[in-house]
């Protein structure tokens, strides 16, 4: 599960770590700095352009497939699961055709409460959310899928472009918060995972996994981060 994660990066900044490897343009406007992203919201998303290039754009985050009724469905697709990606109708085409990668800052996890700990109104014990982010501070870069839909409500006819995030059975830094992670891709990976003409996937798959245990950090921060009308910079601060 990624359920909320932070974007703070400017678009020209996420477009100048991408572009060491393979060149950026940027079409999207700013989104702001937003340090509690939640579903549904818009996000950035980096898709193959040709040429080993990329482009920059902003997508709702949550799937609306072409052939839903309406955009409500995408808030239960905000998560891909990388086992099933191939077998999955809603998926399977995107997973061969329309590939992109979500950066993020960092992203948020909740770490079941424990017997004896802090407990809620329900008298249940209190989960911890957590900050994971790249132990060298540098942006991560999330495989995900993306699509467009085609919205019957809108007079002008106009297509409403959103994307997933992949996730895989957690490594060995996530495990003792939780048993899913997202996709980390590795720059030496960035390009090929982007080719609009690589339509491979049992080639893509088996770069599908937790990346090296590592990569992250991770700390425990406020439990402010729950309630998402909370968007300030110490969000990520330690909370202790």
């Amino acid at each position: 599960m990624c359920g909320r994660f932070v974007s703070a990066s400017s678009p020209d900044r996420v477009a100048a770590y991408f572009d060491t490897v393979l060149p950026v343009e940027v079409v999207a406007e700013s989104l702001g700095e937003n340090y509690n992203v939640a579903p549904t919201q818009d996000v950035y998303a980096l898709v193959g352009a040709g040429d080993g290039a990329a482009r920059l754009d902003a997508f709702h985050w949550g799937l609306v497939p072409s052939w839903a009724k309406d955009r409500k469905i995408g808030s239960k697709m905000i998560n891909a699961r990388a086992e099933t990606l191939a077998q999955k109708p809603s998926f399977k085409k995107l997973f061969a055709t329309r590939r992109c990668i979500v950066p993020m800052d960092g992203f948020y996890e909740w770490k079941a409460g424990v017997e004896g700990g802090p407990v809620n109104a329900k008298g249940k014990p209190l989960k911890q959310p957590m900050y994971i982010h790249r132990a060298d501070a540098a942006p991560l870069a999330v495989a995900g899928l993306w699509t467009r839909w085609k919205d019957p409500d809108d007079p002008e006819g106009r297509f409403l472009y959103s994307a997933t995030v992949i996730t895989t059975a957690a490594n060995g830094t996530m495990a003792p918060v939780h048993d899913r992670m997202p996709v980390i891709l590795p720059s030496s990976q960035w390009a090929t995972w982007l080719d609009p003409a690589n339509d491979d996937i049992e080639a893509l798959a088996p770069m599908l996994v937790g990346c090296a245990d590592d990569v992250l950090a991770l700390h425990e921060v406020s439990t402010d981060v729950n309630n998402v009308r909370n968007n300030r910079p110490d969000l990520v601060a330690p909370s202790s």
